[in-house]
């Protein structure tokens, strides 16, 4: 009920000090179980991205998140469910706990980045997202998100506010031909790879084959311009 509340309180706001534009909201399925795998720009996706569902939407969010009890209530509220990241079996963690969202017939988001990007390019996948379709059977939409770093900047705590942003649905993975196969390491990534390039597609961000870090963004973050398909979509 939570979910539902806080979801009619924030969608008429979020449209009057954002520009939502979202394309292929039909692409994702009415019943049944579902993957929502998108780019990672902003903390505010864990946001935007529900309310322009018509389902209710579940991530495996930090910890962290949860640890205050002033904040705990909207992540809950959201549909978050909270993973500690430390340790190995933080991972199986996440793909029990989306498990079980799916077996229930539900709608599950994830990141296939497993972070935000803070260099600004579309990074390399894990492939946890190829696993879990493969082992409960459902299907994969793609998600593009695109300006959500301009609402609120990774090293920013507050959001900036009158911006656009683009939320973009994409065809479901076709992936039933690869069966049962959620061990093949190789089928896993070959999945995944196919998943990024569709995000890529549709964000119409620059792909590198490398796993975002923040070590590595600090490191070596070069100074970002939209690309070219970035540039005509915000154009038009």
């Amino acid at each position: 009920m939570a979910y539902w509340v806080l979801k009619a309180i924030l969608t008429p706001v979020l449209h009057l000090v954002y520009r939502v534009r979202v394309e292929g909201r039909d692409r994702v399925p009415r019943k049944g179980p579902v993957i929502l795998a998108a780019n990672h720009r902003s903390f505010l996706d864990s946001i935007f991205l529900p309310l322009v569902v018509g389902r209710r939407v579940t991530f495996v969010a930090k910890a962290e998140y949860f640890d205050d009890p002033k904040t705990a209530w909207f992540f809950r509220a959201l549909g978050q469910i909270p993973i500690r990241r430390e340790g190995g079996s933080a991972a199986e963690g996440a793909l029990e706990a989306a498990t079980e969202v799916l077996e229930r017939g539900g709608v599950f988001a994830i990141y296939p980045e497993g972070t935000r990007t803070r260099d600004g390019y579309l990074h390399r996948g894990h492939t946890g997202v190829a696993r879990l379709a493969l082992a409960t059977g459902a299907p994969i939409v793609p998600v593009g998100l695109v300006g959500t770093d301009e609402c609120q900047p990774t090293d920013k705590k507050l959001p900036r506010l009158f911006r656009t942003l683009w939320i973009r649905f994409g065809t479901p993975l076709p992936i039933a031909h690869y069966g049962k196969r959620a061990q093949d390491r190789l089928v896993l990534r070959q999945v995944t790879d196919e998943l990024m390039y569709e995000i890529r597609e549709l964000s119409g961000y620059e792909y590198v084959d490398v796993y975002a870090t923040k070590k590595r963004a600090e490191a070596d973050a070069p100074e970002m311009v939209p690309g070219p398909a970035v540039l005509t979509r915000i154009a038009s």
